[in-house]
């Protein structure tokens, strides 16, 4: 397929500015929680090279903890370590889906180069932007992407070198509930619906809750953004209503 198949256009400066953008907020976060990762891993019995090398080449914070945890037995057991990390990591595949408008503009090459960036912030970031008329991937290169991934891996390198000098780093500091209150204040500042938003929100946490409670670990991320995500299928917007929040958005720049 020619270039001209695929119109969006990447604007580098909008890249760079979007990786100062997210930098304050979440990268210390990031750091800390990279940190705990890295005591862990070598608590667990892997090497400090293993350790950087997987935050380096895996970058899913969870699903490492969780690898890790399954690593320090005797023998690994390939199968239930994939199938933790897949249930952990399934939140990717709605994630994913929600940004295909937008997606689907970029060659399968950069389409899913990006999607090796894609992190629950960026991902936060650019949904609300597609939400509110604008289109946004450079946030998933130059904020989630670039950001968090060096985050992680200097977090991962102290955590390993100099994890016996902390304890417990993000609770001790709050630092825990950066990343949800970010995501928190991502959804209250997305396209005013207040409706439709708060009954997807609840039925959202009340899905994810029973799951928690119910169900194997980990699920209750799948089945909350599942139980969300339905109430938007079967809760739509008229075509009234979306131009009126666009004509809000364009109103307010």
């Amino acid at each position: 397929m020619s270039v001209a198949s695929y119109p969006y256009q990447f604007d580098s400066r909008k890249v760079r500015s979007e990786f100062f953008r997210l930098l304050p907020p979440i990268s210390f976060f990031v750091v800390a929680f990279g940190a705990a990762f890295g005591l862990a891993a070598i608590q667990e019995g892997l090497t400090p090279l293993q350790s950087i090398l997987m935050s380096t080449t895996v970058f899913a914070g969870a699903s490492q903890f969780a690898a890790v945890d399954i690593w320090g037995g005797a023998d690994v057991s390939v199968l239930p370590l994939i199938a933790v990390v897949f249930a952990i990591n399934s939140r990717h595949l709605l994630m994913g889906a929600s940004l295909y408008p937008m997606l689907r503009e970029v060659s399968p090459g950069r389409r899913y180069a990006l999607l090796l960036l894609l992190t629950d912030a960026n991902w936060a970031v650019s949904a609300q932007d597609y939400q509110n008329g604008r289109r946004n991937l450079e946030v998933i290169i130059g904020g989630g992407g670039l950001v968090l991934w060096l985050a992680w891996i200097v977090g991962t390198a102290l955590g390993v070198y100099f994890g016996g000098l902390l304890q417990n780093p993000p609770k001790a500091f709050g630092l825990d509930m950066v990343l949800g209150c970010f995501l928190l204040a991502m959804a209250l500042g997305g396209n005013k619906s207040p409706p439709r938003v708060l009954v997807a929100w609840c039925v959202s946490g009340a899905a994810s809750l029973a799951a928690w409670k119910w169900l194997p670990p980990n699920m209750h991320v799948v089945v909350g953004a599942i139980a969300g995500g339905l109430v938007g299928l079967f809760w739509l917007e008229h075509k009234t209503e979306v131009a009126d929040n666009q004509r809000e958005v364009s109103g307010d720049h």
